[in-house]
């Protein structure tokens, strides 16, 4: 499907959804856009410096920078948001958007349980390290394609550059419509799925870990306590594989958002929601 033809169909789709902020991409290229935000050049890091005992956290979390971060200034100034090997702000991060790999050993306890007989007592989001490492180890992230790993609005996209995933930003009723219309369009009941992970992992680890296993799914993320600061209140992340998305597009015209369903009732309820936040619907 040409850019341009997603591009109205996603107007199609938004309105049909009272959505007001149209989704990003995210792509991976050699070149920056203008204006991306992104973190600074930080203190190199790698599994080799770590294990040699040359690598000091203090100085490399000076330069502590959120993708989802990021993301949200984009979404703000609806420019783009990048991280690459070098400007990777977060050590979590520069290896779920695949800028790194192995994954530094510090992740397995900052987000579970920390350093015994240290301050680092940890995210407590995993049990234990061991259970963190194999979390680590699963998602995997494949070897990035570009030298940067970009997010920016799809309309900034073109037939020359496209997204390899779709993300949208929404409430539980905008995501009841993008969670139906994936199973309309696939007919699997177990299209869209929700696993563990940081902001940026259900945007894009996971996503690219379904599509190496070779299955079509959508990822609801946001739910990481740590990225929530860069959300809006009750807002999570829906991410579809660009090829799932032009089906959903496809399907349009024979889903609930064109007949006589409850979905109607479900966009009324999105109105006065928006009139309430005070949002464009």
């Amino acid at each position: 499907m040409a850019m341009q033809s997603i591009l109205d169909d996603t107007a199609t789709f938004m309105e049909h959804l009272g959505l007001g902020e149209e989704p990003f991409g995210v792509y991976y290229s050699d070149t920056l856009p203008e204006n991306a935000y992104g973190p600074k050049k930080g203190t190199p890091i790698s599994r080799e410096l770590e294990e040699s005992g040359q690598l000091d956290m203090q100085e490399v979390m000076k330069s502590f920078s959120c993708v989802i971060g990021n993301i949200w200034l984009a979404r703000k100034k609806r420019s783009a948001a990048f991280i690459s090997s070098e400007e990777y702000g977060c050590p979590g991060g520069v290896y779920y958007c695949s800028m790194m790999k192995p994954h530094l050993r510090f992740i397995e306890h900052y987000v579970s349980t920390g350093f015994e007989g240290t301050p680092l007592h940890g995210e407590r989001y995993m049990p234990n390290p061991d259970a963190m490492r194999e979390f680590m180890l699963k998602v995997n992230p494949r070897e990035a394609t570009g030298k940067y790993c970009i997010f920016k609005p799809l309309s900034s996209f073109t037939d020359a550059e496209k997204p390899e995933f779709v993300i949208f930003f929404a409430r539980p009723e905008i995501l009841t419509g993008l969670f139906i219309q994936t199973v309309f369009t696939t007919g699997d009941m177990e299209c869209v799925v929700s696993p563990f992970g940081a902001g940026c992992t259900g945007l894009l680890a996971w996503p690219l870990y379904y599509q190496q296993q070779g299955l079509e799914k959508a990822v609801l993320g946001g739910l990481d306590p740590s990225a929530r600061k860069f959300m809006k209140t009750d807002e999570l992340t829906f991410t579809v594989p660009l090829g799932l998305y032009e089906k959903m597009l496809a399907a349009l015209p024979d889903s609930m958002f064109n007949h006589e369903t409850d979905w109607k009732s479900v966009r009324k309820k999105v109105e006065r929601s928006a009139k309430a936040w005070g949002e464009e619907s």
